[in-house]
């Protein structure tokens, strides 16, 4: 039963305790339950957006879905003509990208994707890239031997060239975090950027853990747009340490390990499916 208790498996219940936070909330991506026309309004309202099951992980079932139009011609009273504008819609589900001239025809294939599940709408936060990949970022947090929320990693988590998730797990690349952002920022932004990703991620297993008193650790990913603003994309709740093997630094990992011991928690450290970055 305490298992049970550590583990929230439902994306859409733990971003409206995250949005219980008024902080948090300028941190989370608009995000609803889809049905055809949320993912119709969404993508009228931002062009792209990411679909993921409600209960899923590992970033399986992952869909970006795009809203592109070519030149379209603007009436006198700001409307838009619609004669000679070119609107398709695509999506990405892993490897594979379907494009369709009409959103009915795009809406009946991606719910032929998602076979039914129940899955959410999240406005898509266009990433940074390294090397042209995009990337995003795992903060781990555990109660440390105190029983006190620490930030006890952060690694930076490079997409697969053909895949629109990060995920190890979905043959991404892990590195150092300060290595990703050497090119947006200086030193002192460098550290004070990832100072605070790891408060965003303490901040957000306090918020999770006064609806859910049993969780011991999260997994936080974070986007950081162009401007370098963090947004929560997902929290896991039995979240996986493999990123912290792949970096040269062990210091990360052996605290997780040793945090993880003392409530209970024995990971899986043997690695397969994600690659050490390099350098």
């Amino acid at each position: 039963m305490k298992e049970q208790i550590r583990r929230i498996s439902n994306k859409l219940t733990k971003t409206r305790v995250l949005a219980g936070s008024q902080e948090l909330r300028k941190h989370i991506p608009a995000t609803r339950k889809m049905n055809q026309s949320v993912l119709h309004e969404m993508l009228q309202k931002y062009k792209m957006v990411y679909i993921k099951p409600c209960c899923g992980s590992l970033g399986q079932g992952v869909i970006r879905v795009d809203k592109t139009a070519g030149n379209s011609l603007k009436s006198k009273n700001g409307g838009e003509h619609t004669r000679g504008e070119k609107l398709s819609y695509r999506y990405q589900a892993g490897t594979q990208i379907h494009t369709f001239s009409d959103y009915d025809t795009a809406y009946r294939a991606i719910h032929r994707e998602t076979q039914g599940k129940s899955y959410l709408v999240q406005k898509g936060i266009r990433l940074l890239t390294y090397k042209g990949r995009p990337f995003d970022i795992r903060v781990m947090v555990q109660r440390n031997l105190k029983g006190q929320w620490e930030a006890t990693g952060v690694a930076g988590r490079v997409a697969h060239p053909r895949k629109v998730v990060t995920n190890g797990s979905q043959g991404g690349t892990i590195f150092p975090v300060e290595v990703l952002l050497n090119a947006y920022t200086s030193i002192n932004k460098r550290k004070a950027l990832i100072a605070k990703m790891k408060k965003i991620g303490v901040k957000s297993a306090r918020q999770l853990s006064t609806t859910f008193p049993g969780l011991q650790e999260i997994g936080v990913d974070i986007a950081l747009d162009r401007r370098l603003k963090p947004w929560i994309l997902e929290v896991n709740t039995a979240p996986d340490p493999c990123p912290f093997t792949k970096l040269e630094d062990s210091r990360m990992i052996n605290r997780i390990v040793r945090y993880g011991k003392a409530y209970g928690r024995n990971y899986n450290l043997k690695c397969m499916k994600s690659k050490q970055g390099v350098v």
